[in-house]
């Protein structure tokens, strides 16, 4: 065989890999994000459940890593920066293609991740819980594993019956091969599973999966904390901004008569206020002295308040006298 001839068998490329070039090129050009997510143990039932949810949001399609590297240098001019993607095509991918803020489609498939069955050797993620019920399974030798596995059983109408729900396993506890098969046994998919972003292109940046992982609480403390500033900034520096201009108004107001309060400025209302202050300091100063000074000849009188209250004082402290006990008063005063 000549080597020409053999040359045309290495040239010849099959036409779907071509198609799916093509297809990938446009795809490339008419989104301005271009994602590659890991899809290591996602399996079919899984990746339909993302998709319907992604469904309007995103084009996910599952391709070689190849053939996104012959399509990404084929539009590298048109859209710089695109190139640094190639880096990430490794491993088990699939390819987002969306016009979704990056970070918009990150924290979206946080939330929205699929349930599979669990394996023996996976970790629990929270806590599993059986709920009581009829399981609809036959008595047989999966008694022996409910048993096991402390979950109570009954018999009912020759069908297994949960007793109560019961905690079978607790966040961080590895999955045994008895408990996976029970909860199979149940359609009980406690192995939550997503797509974990490995970097999206967009703006002609690449971001990599530790740039898309946002702390939101943190973002929305360092949020509030920001809007409490504005406020305090805006109160003190007398902003006029309708979100705290009758804030601003009142303190205004309370520093004017405080001021006028302490500095006895001759106004109806401020005076008012010092005389009441005066007054009752006088007699707090009378009630000091009278005592330590009674050369002084201070007289204080106490508040209608404070004698009735003294007389309730007196009343609780007086004992009641018992039926004779005044005589016996009388006839022990006659012996002195």
């Amino acid at each position: 065989m000549s080597s020409k001839v053999i040359l045309r068998r290495r040239r010849k490329i099959p036409q779907w890999k071509i198609e799916e070039v093509r297809n990938l090129r446009e795809l490339l050009l008419k989104h301005n994000v271009v994602a590659i997510a890991d899809m290591t143990g996602i399996g079919s039932k899984q990746l339909f459940f993302i998709r319907k949810s992604l469904r309007g949001k995103a084009i996910l399609r599952v391709s070689k890593n190849t053939l996104l590297k012959i399509a990404i240098k084929q539009v590298a001019n048109q859209k710089p920066g695109i190139e640094n993607l190639i880096d990430y095509l490794h491993g088990q991918n699939i390819f987002i293609f969306t016009d979704m803020n990056p970070f918009e489609l990150s924290i979206f498939l946080d939330k929205n991740k699929a349930s599979r069955p669990a394996r023996p050797g996976d970790i629990a993620q929270e806590d599993i819980v059986v709920p009581a019920g009829s399981t609809g399974l036959p008595p047989g030798p999966i008694m022996s594993k409910f048993s096991k596995l402390r979950i109570p059983v009954r018999i009912e109408e020759g069908v297994i019956t949960i007793v109560k729900d019961t905690v079978v396993a607790r966040k961080g506890d590895v999955i045994s091969e008895d408990l996976a098969d029970v909860l199979s046994r149940l359609g009980i998919e406690p192995i939550k599973v997503g797509l974990k972003l490995k970097a999206a292109y967009v703006d002609g940046k690449v971001l990599t999966e530790k740039d898309l992982k946002l702390d939101i609480k943190m973002y929305e403390n360092l949020l509030k904390e920001a809007v409490t500033n504005a406020y305090k900034l805006s109160i003190t520096q007398a902003l006029p901004v309708k979100e705290t201009i009758t804030f601003t108004v009142m303190m205004a107001y309370s520093k004017a008569l405080a001021l006028a309060y302490q500095t006895i400025i001759p106004l109806p209302e401020p005076l008012k206020y010092a005389i009441i202050r005066a007054v009752n300091e006088a007699n707090i100063l009378a009630k000091e002295l009278a005592p330590k000074c009674p050369e002084l000849g201070i007289k204080v009188e106490e508040k209608k308040e404070e004698k009735e209250t003294v007389k309730e004082e007196e009343k609780k402290e007086e004992k009641p006298k018992k039926e004779g006990e005044e005589e016996v008063y009388e006839g022990l005063s006659a012996l002195f």
